[in-house]
């Protein structure tokens, strides 16, 4: 899922009513109730979408590490006996058994190692862009209270 931008509309910088006059308090109270529950609205949103994106890169990574255990786990038994019994015609058995052993273990860090590079592109759960996004709006805010 791609996280799209979202527009926000235009604040005016003077609002006028239609007969020309400034409008009053309690107006302007409204509007800028209504701007911000709007604002809040569209960032809980982009928030959401941030998340969904996130967690799909972190579930893809946790998946396909899972998958190379189970296949491994299977694999592995078979290659096990089998590495074993060739091994057995040239070393003692605990030998052979121990030659396989280790062999398989360097495959599992290679899988594990694999997975937890998928896991750490996911990147952090926090919605970075999403925070920005409402620090700059609070800035705004706050540089407009203060005219």
């Amino acid at each position: 899922m791609t996280v799209t931008s979202h527009t926000r509309p235009a604040i005016e910088t003077h609002p006028r009513r239609l007969d020309g006059h400034h409008p009053s308090t309690g107006e302007l109270v409204n509007r800028a109730t209504e701007q911000l529950s709007r604002l809040l609205r569209q960032e809980v949103a982009l928030a959401k979408a941030e998340l969904a994106e996130k967690g799909k890169r972190a579930g893809r990574g946790g998946g396909l590490l899972g998958a190379a255990g189970a296949l491994a786990y299977v694999g592995l038994i078979v290659l096990a006996g089998a590495a074993t019994a060739a091994l057995r015609l040239v070393l003692p058995l605990w030998a052979a058994a121990l030659v396989v052993a280790v062999a398989l273990f360097l495959v599992a860090a290679a899988l594990a190692a694999t997975g937890r590079a998928q896991l750490r592109r996911a990147g952090s759960p926090v919605p970075e862009r999403t925070l920005g996004s409402v620090k700059a709006d609070v800035d705004v805010i706050k540089e407009r209270a203060h005219r």
